[in-house]
């Protein structure tokens, strides 16, 4: 029940919030050009996006082919992936967040805090990995 409660939240904050910030942008720039920053910003995230992944993908490869486990990469992909999602949704706020997730300096800040909810599931027995 307060899963969904959140989810409910999630549905109505972030949607007022990037109207909210797309209004506050139009009244600097203009509406064509706060459009335009909005299709500029999400493509060069696509890009970045893109670049960022199959990076990730060649690490994890190479990791697999020397026999380690490339966790750290895995958990890099994952914010990789969530911040193109993130980039797609029009929106100042969701870009923002986006571009960090896929940025290389700043993921970490990310990666840790999923680290320690993935750790928090396994040790509460809500997370089930399989071993081989």
């Amino acid at each position: 029940m307060i899963k969904r409660n959140w989810l409910w939240a999630a549905l109505f904050i972030i949607p007022a919030t990037e109207l909210f910030g797309f209004i506050l942008v139009s009244s600097w720039f203009g509406a064509s050009k706060t459009l335009l920053l909005l299709i500029s910003t999400s493509l060069i995230g696509l890009l970045m996006m893109r670049f960022e992944g199959s990076k990730v993908l060649q690490d994890s490869r190479q990791q697999v082919q020397e026999g380690r486990i490339p966790g750290r990469t895995m958990l890099d992909g994952l914010c990789i992936f969530f911040g193109g999602l993130l980039l797609i949704i029009p929106g100042f706020i969701t870009d923002i967040i986006g571009f960090t997730l896929v940025f290389p300096l700043t993921r970490p800040i990310y990666r840790g805090f999923l680290l320690k909810w993935i750790e928090k599931k396994m040790k509460n027995g809500t997370f089930t990995y399989y071993k081989r």
